[in-house]
């Protein structure tokens, strides 16, 4: 912990000296600083500076630092820059860059200028970046490398180990290497501490792991996520339906991923692109904003309809308007906690058919229970306030109705949006807000007018 306090003030202290630097018209220091920082810190200062410090920065960069730091940078910032560079300058950024990254660049650019950008390649470059293409976006075979080192299961180890001495280094993140047969079919894999310590006059077949697990190159990224979590695994093999080794994944992309599903989430419950970007342009960021807001909007207008129904009831008991808030505030609260559990579920997939109408049954009973509790509660902290024992027992009453709602509509919500594919996290908030304020401001006000008025 103290380390990463110390490294993030020494970035925010970096980036007070170049923005006095930058004011001051010093741009060869401002080049030197940042050709002398880590792409990772240089792609941390793009994301911290406003706009027109970010132009400025952006064109004092080396050029060949260009496309680590285009790797390390949000995307809204990353498309935002790549959009601004011409094609061959952006072909030359994106020499010896990881396959998932080139793709990903790749596919955020128009027709016209991606074909430029491609023709500007090396013809491996090029082959590479096809082949990531050709799967889906968000899938095992869109963040794989192709960068594997494979194996003959005949061959002896000890040739093995001069060979890997001559080749000299070895992929990122490599800590297996690949058992394949004349067809590039997966027949397992060999750790590298088991090559380094084994009989070197063995062969690879009496060392491979022929039960090492692979991934599937059409599974989803979070799935994949999800099993490098479960396995604490450094990196895996991807294969296709034939069970050919097509390249493998490792545990640095995995971490993008989790970390972009967990800023979705996060994001998502506020009705935000999770790569907003925290410093981009003022008209950009309102326009992202205005169709959350206006599907609120509605959301809150449907909600005062419901009171407008009632406006006679309101009109005769002043007191009700004042507590009118205290049930639907209640059962947003309840709904909301149930909702965060379920899209956790959801994302770690664990909820399924098997077990979603258990789930639903058990917060449905915890709603009840919830209700109950604070129902009683409130029905006496208000008639001990107001002295009144019927309005308690009105506002008490519409607590339980409320709560219990609340806690059925917070696990069927997200369930059903996912089940009509609509990301859950995103509009599992609104309408589990727009559900517990009608119905509370229903039962409440509904209650009155039966109980009161009559």
């Amino acid at each position: 912990m103290p380390i990463e306090i110390l490294n993030n003030e020494l970035t925010d202290h970096r980036l007070n000296q170049l923005t006095k630097a930058l004011s001051s018209g010093m741009f060869v220091h401002v080049r030197n600083m940042l050709h002398a920082m880590a792409t990772s810190d240089i792609a941390f200062i793009l994301e911290s500076s406003p706009p027109k410090t970010r132009q400025v920065l952006w064109q004092l960069i080396d050029p060949e630092q260009t496309g680590e730091v285009l790797d390390e940078l949000g995307e809204d910032l990353k498309d935002n820059l790549i959009k601004q560079m011409s094609p061959e300058r952006l072909a030359k950024a994106t020499e010896g860059m990881d396959t998932d990254d080139l793709a990903y660049i790749l596919r955020s650019l128009p027709d016209s200028i991606f074909n430029q950008v491609l023709h500007s390649m090396s013809s491996q470059d090029r082959d590479r970046v096809e082949q990531a293409l050709s799967y889906p976006e968000d899938t095992a075979g869109s963040i794989m490398n192709t960068d594997t080192v494979t194996l003959r299961p005949d061959v002896n180890i000890d040739v093995i180990l001069r060979y890997l001495r001559i080749r000299g280094e070895l992929p990122d993140a490599t800590d297996t290497l690949y058992v394949v047969d004349k067809q590039d079919r997966l027949l397992g894999g060999v750790k590298l501490s088991a090559l380094l310590t084994c009989d070197p006059n063995s062969s690879i077949k009496d060392v491979m792991d022929a039960k090492h697990e692979a991934i599937h190159v059409d599974m989803s990224d979070t799935e994949v996520a999800q099993l490098f979590e479960r396995h604490d695994w450094i990196s895996a093999p991807i294969i296709d339906y034939n069970n050919k080794l097509l390249g493998r994944i490792t545990i640095d992309d995995v971490v993008d991923v989790i970390r972009e599903d967990a800023e979705h989430s996060m994001m998502g419950m506020a009705g935000m692109d999770d790569d907003a970007d925290t410093f981009g342009p003022v008209l950009k960021s309102t326009f992202q904003r205005s169709l959350w807001l206006t599907i609120n909007l509605f959301a809150a207008l449907l909600a005062a309809s419901v009171s407008n129904i009632f406006e006679a009831t309101l009109e005769q008991f002043a007191t009700i308007a004042v507590l009118m808030t205290i049930v639907p505030s209640m059962g947003g609260v309840a709904g909301n906690q149930t909702l965060a559990l379920v899209i956790r579920g959801i994302a770690l997939g664990q909820i399924g058919p098997s077990n979603s109408r258990w789930l639903i049954g058990k917060e449905l009973a915890i709603g009840f229970l919830n209700g109950l509790l604070w129902s009683v509660f409130v029905f006496i902290a208000i008639w001990v306030w107001k002295e009144d024992l019927a309005l308690g027992a009105l506002i008490g009453g519409a607590m339980l109705i409320n709560m219990t709602i609340a806690g059925f509509a917070g696990a069927c919500i997200p369930l059903l949006l996912k089940k009509m594919n609509i990301d859950p996290a995103l509009a599992g908030g609104m309408a589990l807000t727009t559900v517990t304020d009608v119905i509370g401001l229903f039962a409440f006000l509904g209650l009155a007018t039966l109980f009161l008025l009559h």
